[in-house]
């Protein structure tokens, strides 16, 4: 991945959730309350995470335990599955966790050892954050169904976070185009 996509993409993204929250969409806003504990998200979600990961088990060098990859794909693959019957609770949650910390390798990647360009850090520490957020909510899921009572009790707040992550997401695209 360029520097350029990975600074892109996550400007998108934040543009993506941002727009909603400060026009204040009433969909949008019901979608995301019901994300924390929505069944079917959560199968989406954790599903996706579950085979991304189980894709990565499956290649990895002999240097990163690959002569084990098979018992780790099987392993693994037990726990993916127990999980969708045992701990049905907050899955979108720890999938979306999960979809962010193993998608936030390919953008640090590409921002490895490129000194040249300082505003390589607005994507760095913005993927950063994400990652810490989601170890946080990976491990206390229903803290982002807290979070969520406390952003939607007043319209104000979410408008707030919405033209953050909005501003930020056009901050990110703009600084791709400088990458280039």
């Amino acid at each position: 991945m360029s520097l350029f996509t990975a600074s892109f993409v996550p400007g998108l993204i934040l543009i993506f959730f941002g727009l909603p929250m400060l026009l204040d969409l009433s969909a949008f806003t019901s979608a995301v309350k019901g994300f924390p504990r929505s069944a079917p998200a959560g199968y989406v979600v954790f599903g996706a995470a579950s085979v991304w990961f189980l894709y990565n088990i499956l290649h990895l060098s002999n240097a990163d335990f690959g002569e084990y990859r098979n018992l780790l794909f099987v392993g693994f693959a037990v726990v993916a599955a127990l999980s969708f019957k045992c701990v049905p609770d907050f899955l979108g949650v720890r999938g979306a966790s999960a979809l962010v910390l193993i998608g936030a390798g390919p953008f640090l990647q590409a921002a490895y050892m490129e000194y040249a360009h300082p505003a390589r850090l607005f994507m760095v520490s913005f993927v950063y954050a994400a990652i810490a957020l989601a170890i946080w909510l990976g491990a206390q899921p229903w803290r982002l169904r807290d979070f969520f009572g406390w952003l939607f009790a007043r319209p104000g707040r979410s408008r707030s976070l919405g033209g953050f992550l909005f501003a930020y997401g056009l901050l990110l695209c703009g600084v791709a185009f400088t990458l280039r």
